[in-house]
């Protein structure tokens, strides 16, 4: 049996997946650690690891970032994705490092399994004699020359216009990466590390096994995709049977009798400003003849009165709402994307900022949705989005295609098959 430590940043939408493998590595057997914040540690005793906490690492809440990151005040769009790589992410890097050095020294590992965008573990593994398996909680991004840079939620350009578009943009790109290059370099030194020689955009990569959750199906075709990257499909949240069996809102049995559309719209955990996306969403599909289901996050407030074809919870069995489901009308997060597409079920996207801009156009260039290229879409927008979703029967075929790929991919059980065949064959 393997002794392992999971590193995952302290965001629901990182731990999930990451605790989903943990799950699954500690059920066969091995001894489990996971390296997270502190507002996750019941949840990764839950799943059968020990929970080792962030102590040199600045821990903080995913809810208030800029408590801790006060460079976050009033930022927004590629301001606020600046600012949120460069303090949170590298900057908490080289504690996360300091962390993790310290648990190997009391306790070596046979292998390391971590978020790609948890550096600091990239930092550890460079210490230590096991190998370190990246795994990528957000949708790859390798850089291409195929393709315009990432984060502009742009499509591949076509024809020889496009292809001039896309290498200008990848020009600039170069240039926009320099302010990440130059803190990546400093935490580097902050962790007793010389330079990399690795480029910054691929740092969050491991050249032994890289797991990308997703699909070619949501990867623009691309010549530049490395060997060491697998496509594992959906990894699974911890507990995923059990959640199916969680208490069911008191309104359940509307959606289960429901003889119209049923609508799911979410905001996911990073988010939770109902302005955004819920109560548009609500005014649109008012006077529709469809159940629109909302989706709250645990610190959302309220959307305000409900329509008479509304109902919202905090607390919703995913999978069963998911196998009754129509569209789903969401800000983009990665996880709830797969999760719609792993039942086969096409989507809205108000993509807004961070990788979401990305992802919406993903899901659109894929045929199994629509990319409504803003995060704060008008009401007639997400109308008129549902509408074509709901009477186009395309959208629904090519999102089970894709489900249909995800599947096939293997899930959390496939990436821990590959983690333990690289241990095996080390």
């Amino acid at each position: 049996m393997l002794d392992v430590m999971v590193v995952a940043m302290p965001f629901t939408g990182h731990v999930r997946p990451m605790l989903g493998l943990a799950e699954e590595l500690a059920a066969r057997g091995h001894t489990v650690r996971v390296h997270t914040g502190g507002a996750f540690a019941e949840a990764v005793r839950g799943s059968g690891a020990e929970h080792a906490a962030w102590h040199s690492a600045q821990d903080f809440d995913e809810t208030d970032l800029a408590a801790t990151f006060p460079r976050l005040v009033d930022r927004r769009g590629v301001r606020q994705m600046a600012v949120n790589v460069i303090d949170l992410f590298i900057g908490t890097a080289p504690g996360q490092s300091a962390d993790l050095i310290a648990a190997w020294e009391d306790r070596p590992w046979d292998v390391l399994v971590a978020d790609g965008l948890a550096f600091g573990a990239r930092f550890a593994a460079e210490q230590v004699t096991a190998p370190w398996v990246s795994v990528g909680v957000v949708p790859p991004a390798w850089p291409s020359r195929d393709l315009p840079p990432p984060g502009l939620g742009l499509a591949p350009g076509r024809g020889s216009v496009g292809r001039a578009r896309d290498a200008v943009l990848r020009g600039l790109g170069r240039l926009a990466v320099v302010p990440f290059e130059r803190a990546y370099a400093r935490a580097r030194t902050a962790a007793g590390l010389g330079a990399s020689g690795i480029p910054y955009p691929t740092v969050a990569y491991s050249r032994t096994l890289s797991l990308a959750s997703g699909a070619p199906a949501l990867t623009p075709p691309t010549r530049d995709l490395p060997p060491f990257l697998e496509f594992v499909g959906q990894l699974s949240s911890p507990g995923a049977g059990a959640a199916a069996q969680q208490a069911l809102p008191a309104w359940w049995d509307d959606v289960v009798s429901a003889e119209r559309p049923v609508v799911h719209v979410t905001q996911g955990t990073y988010n939770v400003d109902v302005r955004d996306l819920i109560r548009p969403t609500l005014d649109a599909l008012a006077e529709r003849d469809v159940l629109v289901v909302v989706g709250l996050a645990p610190d959302a407030e309220p959307p305000g009165p409900l329509p008479a074809n509304a109902r919202a919870a905090r607390m919703i069995p995913y999978g069963p709402l998911l196998e009754r489901t129509s569209v789903v009308v969401t800000n983009g997060g990665w996880g709830g994307v797969l999760a719609a597409l792993g039942a086969d079920v096409p989507l809205v996207v108000a993509g807004g900022d961070l990788d979401k801009p990305d992802i919406a156009a993903r899901v659109a260039r894929a045929g199994a949705g629509i990319d409504l290229r803003t995060g704060a879409p008008s009401p007639a927008q997400v109308d008129h989005a549902v509408g074509r979703v709901l009477h186009e029967p395309r959208f629904a075929r090519e999102a089970a295609r894709v489900g249909a790929e995800l599947r096939g991919l293997g899930g959390t059980r496939r990436a821990v098959d590959l983690v333990e065949g690289l241990v095996a064959g080390a």
